[in-house]
């Protein structure tokens, strides 16, 4: 009855589902946060305030699409090394929409070449 425990082993490193759950709550998609980047600032609306949302929906990181309680959390936001890849991210060039999707498939505006001319 001697030898050791048959549960007593060096834990495997497993699959985080953090990251997995992160992803899940994501609201707008990478093309219209790149469209929301590219208006101006007369284009730009105030935020609304929603009591529904974290700090009244006051405190935006419009990169990230996330609401935060107060400036601080937000301001600490900003410093993380998920804000800066996402801004750098953002900075790049425009982010595939579904009209490149479907042109890629063959489900797009078919290209038939010059018109003829009409008789």
């Amino acid at each position: 009855m001697g030898g050791k425990c048959p549960h007593r082993h060096v834990k495997k490193r497993r699959y985080s589902h953090k990251t997995a759950r992160r992803t899940k709550f994501l609201v707008n998609g990478d093309d219209m946060v790149y469209d929301e980047l590219k208006k101006s600032e007369e284009e730009k609306k105030p935020l609304p305030v929603d009591e529904d949302l974290p700090g009244m929906g006051q405190y935006y990181c419009i990169h990230c699409d996330r609401y935060f309680a107060n400036v601080s959390v937000r301001d600490e936001h900003f410093k993380t090394k998920r804000h800066r890849k996402r801004v750098k991210q953002m900075m790049g060039p425009a982010p595939h929409t579904q009209l490149d999707a479907d042109l890629a498939s063959g489900m797009g505006m078919p290209d038939n070449g010059p018109k003829l001319m009409s008789t």
